[in-house]
């Protein structure tokens, strides 16, 4: 197992406003006895220190991040546990399930919606000391992976053998393989890799009791319900998951790119689907609307901007883009210029201006959802008027990043100037009223992001009397409800 760890280059979440050791807490619970602590630490490597339990107790959540200026957390884990292989964490759950001790898996705690926020206490599970890359399968594409391997170090690895996996999302610097598939994330090559979800071939991963087991395995199956997306997306509530099996791809011989811009965001949308129901599938295609694309690519206002990039085998990517270029131009674009695509790769990853304007006591978020093809323009509108009605609000825009042969992905960003009183309420307002609009008009509740703690109000009207089977999958995988609890609605 290969455990070198490469340096990465991340932009640093938003400072503590004080020393995170005197960090006070906003939800305030009971802490583990010296004799429950005392057992954990005879399992695996532990730590009470209290800049670490400080860090734990928070992720990339825009409203956690903002409580950190005030040298606030959500919730102290009372122990942070940093098992190094399965056999530990199989020992660490068990002991916790006996003892009714709530656990809360984190790897790069990238995640923007709170699911790594320990919000009853207990164990933060952080898995980053399990990382490595072991068997790689050259011939079947078929990598195994450590579930606390971050993004560089994996790619790097197989990208020696000549394979690349292709999931780039935004946190790649500083997320991990089990967060990926924790929360079901997308990167931003996912039109022609996929999500992570059509990477898994299969996983390792431990029960509440210390059950460990295997899903998957194979190229495709017919054995009952696929167990893999049981695990995909259940956020670390249903079982751990310590190891996977990665679907990946030859290195690509060519990269093609271009660029393109249109009278409007509903045109731009409806090229963007006869492409892809054409059967071209662009590793690339997002679509901006008129203000991000002022705001990211020099334009007016009005205009919608569309970046292509491909890659892959050369009489493949050559037909793809011929097909994306006689179709934006078919809808009345204009080639644009293709120099925007580089600048977006330049700087994709990098949250340095959202981060600059929570400091400043805005309030600034994201939100994706994703629909069929044909609810796409009134979602758009209907969001963003439904954001903007909210006191305080400043902007509501909208960019399409991820498409499939059915839908796409619309990824919102908002923003508020409340004075400092109201923020909270604000950001909860500004979400109420564009989750809702959403779900109203036809979208699902999240296409990467997840659900964690943010969304949790809202997957009873997502899911409908579908959540009853989930409870139930909960209830039997984790009776006495010690994952991740709080999360996922449950």
């Amino acid at each position: 197992m290969t455990t070198e760890r490469f340096d990465t280059e991340a932009t640093a979440p938003i400072e503590f406003g004080g020393d995170p050791a005197a960090a006070t807490e906003r939800w305030p619970g009971g802490v583990l006895g010296a004799d429950d602590i005392a057992l954990i630490s005879g399992v695996c490597a532990t730590s009470l220190d209290p800049t670490d339990t400080a860090e734990h107790a928070r992720d990339w959540w825009p409203l956690a991040m903002s409580w950190a200026l005030a040298n606030q957390v959500p919730r102290r884990p009372s122990v942070v546990c940093r098992p190094r292989d399965t056999g530990e964490v199989s020992r660490l759950l068990a002991l916790c399930n006996e003892r009714g001790i709530p656990v809360t898996a984190s790897g790069g705690r990238s995640g923007v919606c709170g699911a790594a926020i320990p919000s009853h206490g207990g164990v933060a599970l952080d898995m980053c000391a399990m990382q490595g890359v072991g068997d790689i399968d050259t011939v079947s594409g078929i990598v195994e992976v450590l579930s606390g391997t971050f993004g560089p170090d994996l790619e790097r690895t197989v990208r020696a053998r000549g394979l690349t996996v292709g999931h780039y999302p935004q946190s790649f610097d500083i997320s991990t393989v089990g967060g990926w598939i924790a929360c079901r994330g997308a990167g931003q090559f996912s039109t022609r890799y996929g999500k992570i979800e059509d990477m898994v071939h299969g996983l390792e991963a431990v029960l509440a009791d210390g059950t460990v087991i295997r899903t998957g395995g194979a190229p495709a199956g017919a054995v009952g319900p696929d167990l893999d997306h049981l695990l995909l997306g259940s956020e670390g509530t249903l079982a751990v998951i310590t190891r996977a099996w990665l679907r990946a791809h030859p290195l690509p011989e060519v990269e093609r790119r271009g660029a393109y811009s249109f009278t409007d965001f509903p045109t731009g949308i409806e090229a963007c689907r006869r492409i892809i129901r054409s059967g071209a599938t662009p590793a690339v295609l997002r679509l901006y609307d008129g203000t991000e694309s002022k705001r990211s690519h020099g334009g007016d206002g009005t205009v919608s901007t569309l970046l292509v990039l491909d890659e892959g085998t050369e009489a493949l990517v050559d037909a793809t883009m011929s097909t994306v270029h006689d179709t934006a131009t078919a809808c009345g674009a204009v080639t644009a210029d293709v120099g925007l695509v580089e600048r977006w790769m330049h700087h994709r990853n990098d949250t340095s201006g959202l981060q600059a304007l929570t400091r400043k006591g805005y309030v600034i978020d994201t939100m994706e959802v994703t629909a069929p093809w044909s609810r796409l323009d009134a979602i758009d509108e209907q969001v963003k008027t439904a954001m903007l009605s909210v006191p305080h609000a400043r902007s509501a825009s909208c960019h399409l990043s991820h498409s499939y042969i059915d839908g796409a992905c619309l990824y919102f960003t908002f923003a508020a100037s409340p004075p400092p009183e109201a923020f909270d309420d604000t950001h909860r307002s500004m979400w109420d009223a564009g989750q809702r609009a959403a779900l109203a008009a036809g979208a699902n509740l999240s296409h990467h992001h997840g659900v964690g703690h943010n969304r949790a109000r809202y997957m009873a009207e997502a899911l409908g009397t579908s959540l009853g089977v989930l409870r139930a999958l909960k209830s039997a995988l984790d009776p006495r409800g010690i994952l991740n609890p709080g999360k996922l609605g449950l």
